[in-house]
């Protein structure tokens, strides 16, 4: 109890008021507990600003990023109840030092299209393919172009080519479980090198209207406790990946708070289609409390030769995720025979 004391004041309030005896251990109990939020907090900032992820549980909570303004401003009341001038200073400082961070997803440049032929991309996480019959409608419905889908088994691959027809390209990395995956295209597809992972990363090159497009389909390990040197080594690769990668979709894992994400963007360089057009805020995971509370862990990037046009997040039966929609463009003039709409 000295210690206490000697750290948050004795006797009298730092704002030079007396306490009561009775509330005197309550005042403390506030002080400590307020700066045991704040300090936290101020971990998971210290690592946002110097550009790193930290060890757990930073990684985790950098995801969440949006929402630990709560917690921060529970810390800032309970220094101010507790009377502790300094705290209540530390929890002004880390709400804003929050809401800063939360600034560069609403600045991001919105693209100009121009002229071009319209690209649609659809990345559906289908939880280990229970969402695979639900997809099937979705696809028929909104008819992308290219289709990305993590978490595709082989009996999720069987429902998609039986229930797709249309979409006759298919690249798929074997997998069960969470590690399956499947690229579906209704243009010609020539599957590349798969990234390696424990979760399959396939690849391909897409002839689009007159071009060859690289997709790259993304799946990284999530930064589960024990996993985070996982994660971060295949998103890393991803990022090795990036250069010359027209199209890169998928499950990252990964928001836009973390460090080893948005290194992968400028090594593409990439754009994210959601924070291009000022959506990267709305949470694609988990999709119960999605599009209220969650993180956004799905996108869809692109590179120089694409312009992104529209985006929209999908529920679909079955998945713990929503499914991202994209419209693209691929800059310049639209050639003869583009593909019919």
């Amino acid at each position: 109890m000295r210690g206490a004391r000697e750290v948050f004041g004795r006797g009298r309030s730092a704002y030079g008021g007396g306490d009561t005896g009775g509330r005197r251990p309550l005042r403390l109990t506030a002080r400590l507990l307020g700066g045991l939020l704040l300090l936290g907090l101020s971990l998971v900032l210290l690592c946002r600003a110097a550009g790193r992820d930290g060890p757990t549980p930073v990684p985790q909570l950098l995801a969440f990023l949006p929402w630990l303004t709560a917690p921060a401003l529970l810390g800032l009341l309970l220094a101010a109840y507790g009377r502790w001038r300094a705290g209540t200073g530390w929890g002004v400082l880390v709400v804003a030092g929050l809401c800063g961070a939360l600034l560069p997803g609403a600045t991001q440049r919105a693209d100009d299209p121009g002229s071009g032929t319209p690209l649609r991309v659809l990345s559906a996480n289908v939880e280990f393919g229970h969402a695979a019959p639900a997809l099937v409608g979705e696809v028929r419905r909104t008819r992308p172009d290219l289709v990305l889908v993590p978490e595709c088994p082989a009996r999720c691959v069987a429902t998609l080519r039986a229930g797709l027809p249309a979409w006759r390209y298919v690249s798929r990395a074997a997998g069960e479980g969470s590690a399956g995956s499947l690229v579906l295209s209704r243009h010609p597809l020539r599957p590349t090198r798969p990234v390696p992972a424990q979760m399959t990363m396939p690849g391909a090159d897409m002839t689009f209207a007159g071009r060859t497009l690289r997709v790259q389909l993304a799946h990284p390990k999530p930064p589960l406790p024990g996993l985070t040197t996982v994660w971060e080594t295949e998103l890393a690769r991803l990022a090795r990946t990036a250069p010359g990668v027209d199209v890169m979709a998928g499950d990252f894992n990964a928001s836009q708070d973390h460090a080893a994400f948005r290194a992968l963007l400028a090594a593409g360089p990439l754009r994210d289609t959601a924070r291009t057009l000022h959506r990267s805020r709305v949470p694609t995971w988990p999709s119960r409390t999605a599009p209220v509370i969650g993180t956004q862990i799905d996108h869809v990037l692109y590179g120089r030769r694409l312009a992104a046009r529209a985006v929209r997040f999908v529920r679909i039966e079955g998945t713990d995720h929503l499914a991202v929609e994209a419209e693209l463009v691929v800059r310049g003039h639209t050639p003869q025979g583009a593909p019919a709409r």
